[in-house]
């Protein structure tokens, strides 16, 4: 079979390459996780990942997956001991058969070796598994040759949207202080709120604009520069427009942001790296953008919606043609006005308890 993504092409002719292959397509190396392959035409179509053991009904979405995906034939993998992975890789099985796709092998792994569910020859798979090295085979090296990464872990992934710390930290801290600062300032001299908001929306547009240009130019922003627009992204019709121009090229933008604001203000920035992770094919990273988002604020309308698209391994195309347009959003949300400045003067009287 062969796996795809919009810069490579791996080629795998056999058990070894396929769990040689996973950590590549999943970002980590995986455990006490399943995973399956849709493929047509010995062509991978999508790659999903569920940890174990499975919560109930779990699998329900991966029917509709392929059928959307136009999956004829699967590989499902299992990584853990058998009372973990066996009834997983069954349940996917049974999913993969009720849905017509023939599952052409299915692999259980474990400490070095794997087992096969539909070989039972003791030539080609031993009672005792049969071992194999992913990081020294010649799939992990044409991988890491065409620029795929596998971490170690999936705490590894987490680390990569982990918050900044040291002198970084302490750097941005001060910022968002002085950003906190001279919004409080501007706000106690305000006579009009809904002028004061209307203003307050228009620079914050500005500045995420800005801050593509100049990220797609290669610059990074300077803390300042970030500490504000974390202030401006609790607004939703600034984060919105985030949201309406978003491209999967956008993902280092809001990682950076992501770590580096102060916690309380990283849920929008968390949830616009989702969906840009999202789009560029990286459902994984995702998640892991939105667990961090929602540890922070359970109640992220955002966070949540993304969520739920992705539990139920709904394509990001589905969202590509129905973005409001700014125009759309402008003509749908009205003016500006001091009720939208709520979510921002929440935080700016909040202690951040992480701080």
């Amino acid at each position: 079979m062969t796996t795809n993504t919009s810069e490579s092409c791996l080629t795998l002719t056999s058990p070894a390459d396929i769990l040689s292959a996973v950590p590549y397509l999943v970002g980590f190396h995986p455990n006490s996780s399943l995973i399956v392959i849709g493929l047509d035409g010995g062509q991978a179509k999508m790659v999903v990942r569920w940890g174990l053991p499975l919560p109930p009904g779990s699998l329900a979405p991966l029917a509709p997956l392929f059928d959307r995906e136009g999956v004829t034939q699967a590989v499902v993998i299992g990584y853990g001991p058998g009372e973990l992975v066996t009834p997983a890789v069954d349940e996917a099985r049974l999913v993969a058969a009720e849905a017509g796709v023939r599952v052409s092998e299915a692999l259980r792994a474990h400490e070095g070796r794997y087992w096969s569910y539909v070989c039972d020859l003791p030539m080609c798979c031993p009672a005792d598994g049969t071992p194999y090295d992913p990081s020294s085979s010649q799939i992990a090296a044409e991988a890491t040759v065409r620029g795929m990464v596998a971490l170690p872990d999936r705490e590894a992934l987490e680390g990569t949207i982990a918050p900044v710390t040291g002198p970084v930290r302490m750097a941005m801290r001060r910022a968002t202080a002085d950003a906190i600062a001279e919004t409080r300032a501007r706000l106690a001299a305000a006579t009009d709120l809904d002028a004061f908001a209307a203003q307050f929306v228009a620079e914050g547009l500005a500045r995420i604009r800005s801050a593509l240009t100049t990220q797609t130019e290669g610059g990074r922003l300077s803390d300042a520069e970030a500490a504000r627009l974390g202030l401006d992204l609790t607004i939703i019709r600034v984060r919105d427009e985030g949201w309406t121009l978003m491209h999967e090229s956008h993902v280092s933008l809001w990682k950076d942001l992501t770590r580096r604001l102060e916690p309380r203000f990283t849920p929008p920035a968390a949830a616009l790296l989702a969906m840009a992770a999202w789009r560029a094919g990286d459902s994984v990273q995702a998640t892991i953008a939105l667990e961090r988002a929602l540890s922070i604020d359970p109640g992220y309308s955002m966070a949540n919606l993304l969520m739920h698209a992705l539990q139920n391994l709904l394509s990001p195309a589905i969202m590509r043609g129905r973005l409001p347009t700014p125009a759309e959003l402008d003509a749908a949300m009205g003016a500006a006005h001091s009720g939208w400045l709520l979510p921002l003067v929440n935080l700016l009287d909040e202690e951040d308890p992480r701080a």
